[in-house]
């Protein structure tokens, strides 16, 4: 089998059944997969979609595991020489796949793939293109909205429709070979939700491996539909925020590992005190 697809569900079940059918409309003549892992979604209806989608493998899990667990249950599950990490608030929009999978086979040392994203109203998402975060950029991104051609968070310096090497892709449409996922361990299940895509790209490079981001092929991403903006919201996105920077600069860079803490509950504080007002 060439490919699998892996959703995590909770809670969106109206934007699932479309995500399956764009990938049922678009991926032909390819020997594919999709399993489905839902995150005991408080709300049962989903499972009306596992008589519609028979073809489909439903794995229904007894708690909340978060996103990352949730992710490496399903590639556990899957059968495909690639893996495709893949939201339910996406949708693939045209016959591209196999281009795609053309340009990874022929790729020496790939690592991990991210395509264009743009939300409903056709504006593109920043964040199918980033670096990882460091001193500079990380203030950048937490207290600045600059939008010119740098190379800064977000890769402002490569086109919305190039294909170019990059360090960071998000977590909503991530494609790898299913051999380099379970090298570098897979999502690592300290994350919650949030942070460990950026982790898991980190690590695919620290490997000697190359990601890619590939802008001549987009999805639509229905951003934040299932996310709820409260405290725990602002404690989980913080927190995996905190478990990076612990993780990869506490001893490694102790200067700008102090600097980034500081910024980081400064920025915690403001947004939190937003959603108390």
């Amino acid at each position: 089998m060439k490919l699998s697809f892996i959703i995590v569900h909770y809670q969106v079940k109206d934007l699932l059944r479309n995500c399956i059918l764009s990938i049922k409309k678009y991926i032909q003549d390819l020997e594919y997969e999709i399993i489905v892992v839902d995150n005991n979604s408080p709300d049962s209806e989903w499972k009306n979609l596992i008589s519609e989608f028979p073809d489909v493998n439903f794995i229904a899990l007894d708690k909340n595991f978060g996103f990352s667990k949730a992710n490496n249950i399903g590639v556990k599950a899957s059968k495909g020489e690639y893996i495709y990490i893949l939201n339910p608030d996406t949708e693939l929009e045209g016959y591209y796949f196999q281009d795609i999978l053309d340009f990874a086979d022929h790729q020496e040392k790939f690592g991990a793939l991210g395509l264009r994203m743009h939300d409903a109203q056709g504006k593109f998402l920043p964040e199918s293109k980033r670096s990882v975060p460091a001193l500079i950029n990380s203030f950048e991104k937490l207290f600045t909205k600059l939008s010119n051609d740098s190379k800064t968070y977000y890769r402002n310096d490569i086109g919305e429709s190039e294909i170019a090497e990059v360090e960071v892709m998000t977590g909503a449409n991530l494609l790898m070979k299913k051999s380099v996922y379970e090298e570098v361990g897979g999502f690592d299940e300290h994350y919650f939700m949030y942070g460990e895509d950026i982790d898991l790209c980190y690590t695919i490079l620290r490997k000697g491996y190359k990601n890619f981001y590939y802008g001549k092929a987009s999805i639509l991403h229905y951003k934040g539909e299932s996310t709820v903006k409260d405290k725990v919201y602002l404690n989980r996105f913080f927190g995996a925020m905190d478990i990076f920077i612990n993780k990869y600069y506490k001893k490694q860079k102790p200067f700008q590992y102090i600097l980034m803490k500081i910024g980081l509950k400064f920025k915690h504080f403001i947004e939190a005190r937003k959603i108390k007002n």
